[in-house]
């Protein structure tokens, strides 16, 4: 592999995180508001929560960036 491939892989990798990273923490963001603003639910439910949606949205989010970022990148 040749270095312009690694550095198109290499942005390629930093472009996707940084998209689905921001996803994940705005969707997480979104439900601790929602829980304070309209729930009564603990702390630990609304971090937990907040915790399980940002994990879910890095699980779900993650292969569909990535194969995005590639085919635009490359193509």
């Amino acid at each position: 592999m040749n270095s312009a491939q690694m550095n198109l892989e290499r942005k390629t990798a930093l472009t996707s995180a940084l998209i689905y990273g921001t996803i994940s923490i705005t969707a997480a963001l979104l439900f601790f508001l929602a829980a304070t603003l309209v729930g009564t639910y603990t702390d630990v439910a609304r971090f937990g929560g907040a915790a399980w949606v940002l994990l879910l949205s890095f699980i779900v989010t993650m292969p569909l960036v990535i194969s995005s970022v590639k085919k635009r990148m490359k193509g």
